[in-house]
């Protein structure tokens, strides 16, 4: 599994996850419960994570960019929304 971007959507309890490879093709889907956010991106090679500018986005880019990975907190008028 080669991802090579992570959009990370922020919730209060149930985060979304969406990643995709070089190429463009979605790699991944998944819904992480708070306590799994941590172990699933240490897990993950050190890759570009694209999340809204919220009050808790900070905290999480912390988080994110001490395993290693490349963090960017965007405006929420850049976020687009894509249906499942």
């Amino acid at each position: 599994m080669d991802i090579t971007t992570v959009g990370l959507d922020l919730a209060k309890n149930v985060f979304q996850v969406h990643g995709i490879n070089a190429d463009g093709d979605v790699i991944v889907r998944r819904r992480l419960r708070r306590s799994q956010v941590g172990t699933y991106f240490a897990g993950l090679k050190p890759c570009l994570i694209g999340m809204e500018a919220c009050g808790k986005s900070h905290f999480w880019a912390r988080e994110l960019i001490a395993l290693g990975h490349e963090v960017k907190v965007i405006p929420p008028s850049y976020v687009r929304v894509v249906s499942v």
